[in-house]
């Protein structure tokens, strides 16, 4: 039997390298730099790339991948605990070749791409020579691809693609999308739809505009697209016809895992300036720290921080012990779930404590409050996953067939009388 909570040391060294490598070397370009995904900007280039090349050379380059495309093939426990120190910079998971999308579109060309796709595509998006976007959701239906418009019809040898498609983020940035579209609409609800490569100077491509998500973006990064026509090769589809669920598994399971982790990385972070803020603050005659209701804020924070972070670790587990995402599809689930509040509930806090500077541009927390509830919306609400815990649950319990329930008092009492009736019957006999 297994049952630790502790890192082998051997791994523990590249997390304080990456850890100490992060803080110094990585944070600082958050406050230089425009978008960490523009790879065209030279000035971004001059500074990340140097940093790029020492995680490689440290070996802890794209560390999702396998040996096979280039990574050293960790498993979901070893990369949420890289991630978890990763989430505190927008430019780290760049400098260590993981970040979203980009990830998961690579493990998606890894899994069904052609030969000529993977030099093409994914072997310049694993050494980030390029980005990529992930065009899935729709402006009339969210994230709930039943109701999807966007329609791929097979002309020839070419798919010809029509339709919206709503907060892609990077487009503006990528050197090809991943479309998911609607290809045989007769179908059951979750074989309609099939996977496409589509490069982004296909003609027909065309983004109507481009939005941001708070105040810290100076342009936007989630486009609304309008595929018009938009012409691919036959063999541009990923995986089967009408296999988009199951192309989509590959990157999302994972993928919202390491969210969950980097977003830990985040709530840290404002939970140190929250301690630190009431530490050093003072009003009516004593700390902020000494007040009740802070510390109650406190324990909160920290106890809400420890839950969340052993819930995330321990379905990383399960994803690397059972190698089957719908086997943790209720864990996963609920990790989504608990994200955005966590991190709201924290940020919050953290901005409440730092008075008016917290509300002001100069103190993050605005711009974190606002990602938290990004993230309550990003890769499906948080109500759509509360439905499939509840349902993941529901599944493993049974209605009773009896008038009242199993565990109702009387029938337990009559039930335990019989078990026991001869043990019963002698001692009043010997009493007698």
């Amino acid at each position: 039997m297994s049952w630790d909570f502790e890192t082998e040391p051997e791994f523990q060294k590249e997390l304080d390298w990456i850890d100490q490598f992060v803080r110094e070397e990585v944070e600082p370009l958050d406050y230089v730099l425009g978008h960490p995904y523009d790879v065209r900007d030279a000035r971004r280039n001059k500074l990340v790339r140097p940093l790029q090349a020492e995680v490689k050379k440290r070996k802890l380059w794209a560390c999702h991948l396998g040996p096979d495309l280039g990574g050293p093939g960790y498993g979901q426990v070893k990369l949420a605990l890289m991630n978890e120190i990763l989430g505190r910079s927008r430019f780290a998971p760049i400098v260590f070749g993981c970040q979203a999308p980009d990830s998961g579109n690579a493990e998606i060309l890894a899994h069904y791409g052609t030969p000529e796709q993977k030099k093409r595509y994914l072997q310049p998006l694993l050494d980030n020579e390029i980005v990529s976007a992930f065009s899935m959701t729709e402006p009339q239906g969210g994230a709930d691809p039943k109701v999807f418009t966007t329609k791929a019809e097979l002309h020839g040898d070419n798919w010809v693609i029509n339709g919206e498609k709503w907060f892609s983020s990077n487009a503006h940035l990528a050197s090809f999308l991943i479309v998911m579209a609607v290809t045989d609409p007769e179908a059951k609800e979750y074989n309609r739809m099939s996977m496409f490569i589509v490069p982004k100077e296909t003609p027909g491509v065309n983004i109507l505009r481009n939005m941001g998500v708070g105040t810290h973006e100076t342009e936007g990064s989630h486009a609304y697209i309008r595929y018009e026509d938009a012409t691919v090769p036959k063999d541009h589809m990923l995986g089967p016809r009408g296999g988009a669920f199951v192309v989509a598994q590959t990157r999302l399971g994972g993928g919202r895992i390491h969210h969950a982790m980097r977003t830990i990385g985040q709530v840290r972070k404002a939970f140190d300036m929250m301690c630190e803020r009431v530490l050093s603050r003072t009003t009516q005659g004593s700390r902020l720290a000494d007040k009740q209701m802070v510390q109650e804020k406190i324990a909160d924070s920290w106890m809400e921080i420890e839950q969340f972070r052993l819930l995330v670790l321990r379905t990383a587990w399960k994803i690397d012990r059972y190698k089957d995402y719908l086997k943790v599809r209720k864990d996963i689930a609920a990790v989504k779930a608990l994200m955005p509040k966590v991190f709201h509930d924290i940020a919050a806090r953290a901005l409440h404590l730092h008075g008016s500077l917290g509300a002001t541009g100069e103190m993050p927390f605005v711009e974190q409050v606002i990602q938290s509830f990004h993230m309550g919306l990003a890769d499906g609400p948080t109500e759509v996953h509360k439905i499939t815990v509840a349902r993941q649950v529901l599944r493993e319990y049974k209605a009773t067939t009896g008038l009242f329930p199993s565990q109702h008092i009387p029938k337990l009492r009559e039930a335990a009388l019989r078990k026991y009736a001869n043990m019963f019957d002698s001692q009043v006999r010997a009493q007698s």
